[in-house]
């Protein structure tokens, strides 16, 4: 089935500005809360949010098979259960809704009273309810670069990073929506030069640059999905922050790996970007060496030009620019990440989200996180008013954005937006 969302050519009858994230090209996903108070599923065309609830319940997907209350739900995760097949097919359905030569619902006001929203009048909501998520570790130039810092320069990555893509099972009752704030985390950590822990506030806290993807019901307990079939099991894609605390890390990862440092948030962009929107920027990924084993070997471009960037922005200041890298980067995959993580017959289900792991480029300025720009606080960064950046201070603001852009058109993420507060006290 052809993908008649991505025409170039198409225009909408929503005015949307020349480099807005969210042209009718783009179509993403989300869920939001209207003025008045109602939950329902939606999708973005310019500045302007979509009840895609409203547009079935008037009819507008007539001819597509839809359960009745498909969009009028408090998450996607049933939409997404519905395949691939449906979420072309409604894709396509809304850019013909919204396309400019199409006067259904463009000449009908009452209908668009109903349907569409200036974004400044609703409340993004997470879009999925995430039963389960894992977060991988799959930048060639993060691994070696944390590698060098804490183990032999010599011997940066360890001896199974270049035969599978690492990763571990995160906790997903943490994960927010972009413009929630996040309290710095509790935690033991060990001083230096001392033997005992301490107990208090964590003193490096951290952002990691992440996208992550969402699927829908891969398998059944005990099958394995090909990696030649992986990308069928990815419904799309969000930008993900996944927050850290370096100095609890420190002390507790050894032997399991992370946990209370990782767990306390992850923040994500409110839209889905589907893969069929990300098509047109498909590209090589880096050369693997050595070939990985038969069942993680796939041929054509299964990585993505994604431009991505990280700003820090305190109280009351401006915007900080401190990274700009590129998800192409990536050493492993997408679809490598989902065959491996069912190699063994672990079960995936619709809305389980699967983060990339720290996305860092080749040069210091496209690092993805503090602890490699500032080199473990050793090169403090430079902000606007004065003041300098070692980790992330209390009030700051953490952004990142991301978008691809070709001659044609420009599909972008939106972005994902947190400020870091105090600890929490219970009253």
């Amino acid at each position: 089935m052809p993908i008649l969302a991505n025409n170039p050519n198409r225009k909408s009858w929503l005015e949307v500005a020349s480099d807005s994230d969210f042209p009718i090209q783009n179509i993403p996903f989300g869920v939001f809360l209207t003025k008045e108070n109602i939950v329902t599923v939606g999708t973005r065309i310019g500045n302007y949010a979509i009840d895609l609830g409203a547009l079935q319940q008037l009819n507008y997907f007539e001819g597509i098979e839809l359960t009745d209350d498909m969009f009028m739900q408090d998450t996607l995760n049933d939409f997404i259960s519905d395949g691939k097949k449906t979420w072309r097919l409604v894709r396509n359905r809304i850019a013909e809704i919204f396309d400019a030569t199409n006067p259904k619902l463009r000449d009908n006001e009452k209908h668009k009273d109903i349907v569409i929203f200036n974004v400044d009048e609703v409340e993004m909501q997470l879009p999925v309810l995430i039963g389960d998520y894992t977060d991988f570790y799959s930048s060639k130039e993060h691994a070696t670069n944390v590698g060098k810092m804490f183990r032999d320069p010599e011997n940066a990555l360890l001896p199974n990073w270049l035969h599978i893509p690492v990763g571990y099972h995160g906790r997903s009752s943490t994960i927010i929506p972009s413009g929630i704030p996040v309290h710095r985390p509790m935690g033991q950590t060990l001083p230096n030069g001392e033997t005992t822990p301490v107990f208090g506030p964590s003193r490096l806290v951290d952002f990691e640059l992440e996208t992550a993807f969402i699927t829908t019901d891969a398998n059944i307990m005990g099958e394995n999905i090909p990696v030649y079939e992986a990308e069928d099991y990815i419904f799309g894609m969000v930008l993900l922050n996944d927050w850290s605390a370096r100095d609890i890390q420190k002390w507790e990862y050894v032997p399991l790996g992370p946990f209370l440092a990782k767990n306390f948030a992850s923040s994500i962009s409110p839209w889905i970007i589907t893969l069929d929107a990300l098509e047109p920027f498909r590209t090589k990924g880096p050369k693997q060496s050595p070939a990985p084993l038969p069942y993680l070997q796939s041929k054509g471009k299964h990585a993505f030009d994604i431009n991505l960037e990280v700003s820090i922005t305190p109280k009351n200041g401006v915007p900080n620019i401190v990274s700009h890298t590129n998800f192409k980067y990536m050493y492993w995959s997408m679809c490598q990440q989902l065959a491996h993580h069912t190699s063994n017959g672990c079960r995936v289900n619709s809305g389980d989200m699967m983060g990339s792991g720290t996305i860092s480029g080749p040069t210091p300025d496209s690092f993805g996180s503090m602890l490699e720009l500032t080199w473990g606080g050793k090169d403090p960064i430079q902000m606007n008013d004065g003041s300098e950046r070692k980790f992330i201070n209390d009030f700051d603001t953490v952004t990142i954005k991301g978008y691809s852009k070709n001659n044609e058109v420009r599909i972008g993420f939106g972005e994902v937006s947190n400020q870091l507060l105090p600890p929490f006290v219970r009253k």
